[in-house]
């Protein structure tokens, strides 16, 4: 496929880490400096110059277009540009918008851009959907919410039980679920019948909802509801997760030190609870009992005090941190910290762009461990060599298919059950195979 991609800052790398290898990628970019570092690193054409005159988009569609992605900061610039490329290429379009008018044009159809992706409510669905299930480290809902993936550490000193420490093959598994992955410091490992989950390790697990729950139960893991959230910081972005939280059922505290801001909020929602004062003042956290809300989320624009917030509200008692990560070396500061889960919007933004780059039967993906794997969501084709071949059969690719709904029941399958045409198969697999998979489904 033949990609242009306007924007070579954060998320346009993730993309172009993402899909350099299989795709022809060109990147347009008004910085030099930017387009230089994608050039060294990757093997990608490079535009300097506007993406909103004709001059840059007839050069580069040159060569071809199948699909543009606008993932530039300047919403105007991928608006135009996605425009451009339609009216003079025919190319699908996907555009980044932090713009709540231009989300309602769209879905107004008003906008003649295929698909827009808002990096707010991407990261706000990613982190209702972290509290739905807290003691996971990682969890996406695929499937109408019929099948669960979730990414689990069993802590080190989890005792011996009916699952860890036992051959899979022995273990007592939670019914409807299936282990995808082990994985144990740098290694993957795949979930054979003869290997064991171990204390330390970390296990991805793809299952019902009410499986990952037992699942996380059965690793160790203290499972306890989320009832009430403290976001600090009411910019946009904490705006938008306050309104998605609200909608969920969830009580809500919204913190910032501009007046205004909270002003807004408590204009815009009024559900929640609105509080003029300093994400760092302890004197705040202590009268109004911050340390006993279920889970505190830091939306601030810089790691740095994003780290301090969420550590200082662990020290008053919250028993769940997440905080949003800007600048990716920053998760393992953050993980050193003791925060519990961290987001990164950015991350979660390319995330829901990349599927647009697979094959067209694909409704779903989620990347994990930092992109090193992939959860796909793709139907089965009618010619491939698979179909009626049991499970046993299947080649060996380094993947793991976890569900099949089939008829709209899910089914998690065993050994000897039978892959079927039209089967959407719900399929755990490492980045660099993705590919592979895609072609043998």
């Amino acid at each position: 496929m033949k990609i242009i991609l306007l924007g070579a800052a954060h998320i346009g790398r993730a993309l172009v880490d993402a899909l350099h290898e299989e795709h022809e990628i060109t990147v347009i970019d008004i910085s030099a400096d930017r387009l230089a570092a994608l050039a060294a690193r990757y093997d990608v054409r490079t535009i300097e110059g506007d993406g909103t005159t004709e001059r840059v988009i007839h050069k580069a569609i040159a060569q071809g277009a199948d699909l543009f992605i606008g993932c530039s900061p300047r919403e105007e610039a991928n608006l135009v540009g996605a425009m451009l490329v339609k009216r003079l290429s025919g190319a699908q379009t996907i555009v980044r918008t932090t713009s709540t008018a231009y989300l309602d044009a769209w879905r107004e159809r008003h906008l003649d851009v295929d698909f827009m992706v808002s990096p707010e409510l991407e990261t706000a669905n990613a982190i209702a959907a972290t509290l739905g299930l807290p003691a996971a480290r990682q969890t996406d809902i695929f499937a109408d919410g019929k099948v669960q993936i979730v990414e689990l550490d069993v802590p080190a000193h989890a005792p011996d039980n009916k699952l860890v420490g036992r051959e899979l093959r022995r273990a007592e598994m939670p019914p409807d679920s299936k282990v995808a992955a082990i994985i144990r410091g740098e290694r993957m490992i795949v979930p054979r019948g003869d290997q064991q989950i171990l204390p330390g390790d970390r296990v991805v697990v793809i299952a019902s909802p009410a499986s990952a729950r037992a699942w996380a139960h059965a690793c160790g893991r203290r499972e306890e509801r989320v009832e009430d959230v403290v976001i600090f910081g009411a910019g946009q972005m904490g705006t938008t997760i306050a309104r998605v939280l609200l909608d969920r059922g969830i009580r809500l505290r919204v913190v910032d030190a501009q007046r205004e801001r909270v002003k807004e909020i408590a204009e815009r929602l009024p559900g929640a609870r609105a509080f003029h004062a300093h994400a760092f003042d302890p004197d705040f956290l202590e009268h109004e009992r911050i340390g006993r809300a279920g889970a505190a989320v830091f939306c601030l624009n810089d790691d740095a005090r994003n780290l301090y917030g969420a550590i200082l509200a662990k020290r008053h008692g919250v028993r769940m941190t997440i905080a949003l990560v800007h600048d990716a070396v920053s998760v393992e500061v953050y993980e050193a910290g003791g925060v519990d889960i961290t987001i990164n919007p950015r991350q979660v933004t390319a995330e829901e762009m990349v599927r647009f780059a697979h094959d067209p039967r694909i409704r779903q993906i989620a990347m994990l461990e930092q992109d090193r794997f992939e959860v796909l969501d793709l139907t089965v084709r009618a010619d491939s060599e698979l179909v009626n071949k049991a499970f046993t059969e299947l080649p060996a690719t380094g993947s793991v298919v976890g569900a099949v709904i089939r008829n709209g029941d899910v089914q998690f399958p065993h050994k000897t059950d039978t892959l079927r045409a039209g089967d959407r198969v719900i399929v755990f697999v490492e980045s660099r195979r993705a590919s592979l998979v895609e072609k043998a489904l």
